[in-house]
């Protein structure tokens, strides 16, 4: 009777050694608040994976407890189960994920020692530049663009009409007014936007300013009411 217990307690052994934690996949080790990213491992057929989310690691042992996480700091999107998971990363900070294996025998499932711990930084966003809609104008005149930013300021932000590129520093306050006098309908975008995180070149929606030619001279004829027949 102890042969065959000794046999299927090495036989449980041998199972356990082969289930040994896929090979994580490439994941980022920051991203920018506001973002919503994939963490993945390549998966093993016959395992499946719970995910778990970790805000305060002090003195905490990942074996045992579970993810401590606030929903308002970062959450899943979807299921938390699967060899991939997204996440929405809602606040800085530093944060760290845990991804558990388990494989079913009928009656049991084990994930003695098979998890993988992984770290990553939430940064401050990147700031943002928006144009918002313009009236058209006619030739002559200046139209006024409201500029949607956000970020921490000050900003500084280049504006392109497709040919020049005009650069305002100093940016105190959103939106930003600033005034435009083309000569034909022109389309603007912001090329560039920067604050106190960081540099974004991601190009802006367009706008566009129409410009309407001003009607040409023309005589024009008064009637005088108070002139008589002769």
């Amino acid at each position: 009777m102890k042969t065959h217990k000794h046999i299927l307690r090495l036989l449980l052994l041998i199972i356990l050694a082969g289930m040994t934690m896929a090979p994580a996949m490439a994941q980022t080790n920051s991203v920018l608040a506001g973002q919503t990213t994939e963490l993945a491992v390549a998966p093993v057929a016959g395992d499946t994976y719970v995910w778990e989310l970790y805000e305060n690691v002090n003195g905490l042992n990942f074996a045992v407890v579970p993810g401590n996480c606030p929903q308002t700091s970062a959450d899943f999107v979807g299921s938390n189960m699967g060899a991939s998971v997204f996440v929405k990363w809602f606040k800085t900070g530093t944060y760290f994920y845990k991804v558990t294996a388990y494989r079913d025998y009928g009656t049991f499932s084990c994930s003695i020692n098979n998890l993988k711990i992984g770290k990553i930084t939430v940064l401050e966003s990147l700031p943002t530049a928006y144009f918002m809609d313009t009236s058209p104008i006619c030739k002559g005149d200046t139209a006024y663009l409201s500029v949607m930013l956000t970020g921490t300021a000050p900003w500084s932000i280049d504006v392109s009409d497709g040919i020049n590129t005009t650069t305002y520093n100093a940016i105190t306050a959103s939106p930003f007014i600033l005034g435009v006098s083309p000569t034909t309908t022109t389309i603007y975008t912001v090329t560039r936007v920067s604050d106190a995180n960081g540099v974004s070149l991601n190009v802006s929606n367009a706008v566009t300013v129409t410009v309407n030619p001003k009607p040409g001279s023309s005589h024009i004829y008064q009637y005088n009411p108070t002139s008589k027949k002769k």
